[in-house]
């Protein structure tokens, strides 16, 4: 999920209008070098092949709110939420890319999967680069889980369905690599309709939950130029949120 920076893409006609009449995205941090922004679910960071005729792009919207050139730092999958890290010129963007590089930067993820998989447990399972990039390379992720539920929705013969909320950490930054992973497992990621499973995102859905649940929650770097500690943390939206309040007992740090 981590990259090289980005340029910045050409406006699309007709674009700057339409991100001035949209919410201008949260700020979680801002100085005069770079910013930490919540991106919602289902927006697009950038244009690229998986766009589809998409017109509404987070880097389009984000040069008009800030009103000057921005260099998007790493990428979230489009039904991801939370952290999206940025930069305002190209030296910067260049030293946070070498951090990410480095693994010096905290990135934590909210996931709701199917089942109930062990307390603490690591997935090291090489991954493709995605359409048109077949090379496995190496893909590690470490998860925790923080607390689990059982629904009286029956599932596979069972008069209940059960699903656990986890934190995950990355070792490296492949494509969806997360939800990969968790499909790996069959702890498949709630609300993934290309990797999950369609009877328990039914579930969801029935219960007024439509997005898919995987949340950029946490961010934490030291700054390259100020060499000061930063760390954000990305609110849930109110879909996220439903599925949190599944999880009794369970309250967001």
């Amino acid at each position: 999920m981590t990259a090289s920076p980005l340029p910045n893409p050409p406006l699309h006609a007709g674009e700057g209008a339409q991100a001035e009449a949209l919410p201008p995205l949260e700020i979680l941090y801002a100085d005069d070098t770079l910013a930490i922004v919540d991106k919602p679910a289902g927006l697009m960071v950038h244009d690229s092949a998986l766009a589809r005729g998409e017109t509404d792009f987070a880097a389009d919207r984000l040069r008009e709110q800030f009103g000057k050139p921005i260099f998007l730092v790493h990428r979230l999958d489009r039904a991801t939420s939370g952290c999206l890290l940025l930069a305002f010129d190209r030296d910067t963007a260049s030293a946070l890319g070498k951090v990410l590089m480095s693994r010096e930067v905290e990135k934590e993820y909210w996931a709701v999967c199917r089942g109930w998989p062990d307390e603490a447990f690591t997935v090291d399972h090489p991954l493709d680069g995605g359409p048109g990039k077949p090379v496995k390379k190496p893909a590690v992720t470490h998860f925790t889980r923080l607390a689990t539920t059982e629904l009286s929705m029956p599932s596979a013969g069972f008069e209940t369905s059960r699903y656990a909320l986890l934190s995950a950490t990355l070792d490296t930054g492949r494509f969806r690599q997360i939800r990969r992973h968790l499909k790996h497992l069959s702890h498949h990621l709630i609300g993934d309709t290309s990797h999950g499973d369609g009877r328990h995102n039914r579930n969801f859905r029935m219960l007024g939950i439509h997005r898919m649940l995987l949340h950029a929650r946490r961010l934490a770097f030291v700054h390259p130029l100020m060499g000061e500690r930063v760390e954000v943390r990305a609110p849930v939206d109110a879909e996220f949120g439903k599925a949190l309040a599944l999880f009794e007992g369970f309250v967001a740090e």
